[in-house]
């Protein structure tokens, strides 16, 4: 199992690693930990560089088989041989945009389930760009309005974020910690991974995150939108400097 080393500290920029096994085919290598997030829950996966006696590979993506977390390089890299040991370098720009976006959509799903209680029905992310699904049977500008107040609010209240790795007996003691109206979490995980923004939200989470609500920077909601019946979209925007 590959130690995921962004599951405590999301501002790791650059790691130490092994190279627990290299695969020529794809090509790919496996290591003993890592501090690239491989994509899921919406976030996108990070991208960077690996380096080792002189040698670089470009990280472009990741695919899970058989348990293993695989790095994913790009087509005509080289290849460092297994047991080698790697230093990885996240993008840090466009990880650090991703984690404002993903406590952005946070602060979103909180304000909305305490101050309507709909429950969230999709969502997906990019670098400043969020949307995000809600169990609304209507929704106007006014309502959009008070949303983009809220949430700015929230922002400038400057709420800290914390991170926990619990038990699930224990987590799933938490009221509302699944805020999606499909618990997605599979039966066989003994652990989660909880994230709080204090006084606001509190879910499970195996994203990136910035450590207070400041760091998010001004948000715009720049359009909504009817998917159904009970399903509104809401889109958001953040500025390019906090």
């Amino acid at each position: 199992m590959t130690t995921l080393l962004y599951q405590t500290d999301s501002y790791l920029q650059a790691f130490s690693a092994r190279v627990v096994e290299a695969l020529a085919d794809r090509p790919a290598v496996i290591l003993d930990q890592t501090a690239f997030y491989p994509g899921g829950g919406g976030q996108p996966n990070d991208t960077g560089m690996l380096t080792w006696e002189g040698k670089s590979a470009r990280v472009s993506g990741f695919k899970r088989e058989d348990g293993k977390l695989l790095h994913l390089l790009e087509p005509g890299s080289p290849l460092p041989d297994a047991g080698a040991e790697v230093r990885g370098q996240l993008d840090w720009a466009r990880r650090y945009q991703i984690m404002r976006t993903h406590t952005a959509m946070h602060i979103l799903c909180g304000v909305v389930f305490r101050d309507y209680g709909a429950q969230v029905t999709g969502g997906n992310m990019d670098p400043l760009l969020g949307r995000m699904d809600f169990e609304f049977e209507t929704m106007q500008q006014e309502l959009v309005a008070e949303i983009e107040a809220a949430i700015n609010n929230e922002v400038l209240a400057a709420r800290p974020l914390s991170v926990q790795i619990l038990p699930r007996e224990e987590a799933f003691q938490i009221p509302d910690l699944i805020r999606t109206k499909i618990n997605l979490l599979p039966e066989g995980i003994r652990e989660l991974r909880v994230v709080e923004i204090e006084g606001l939200d509190l879910q499970a989470d195996g994203g990136t995150h910035v450590r207070n609500t400041s760091e998010v920077g001004r948000l715009k909601v720049t359009d909504y939108k009817s998917k159904g019946k009970i399903n509104k979209r809401i889109y958001l925007q953040l500025e390019e400097e906090a």
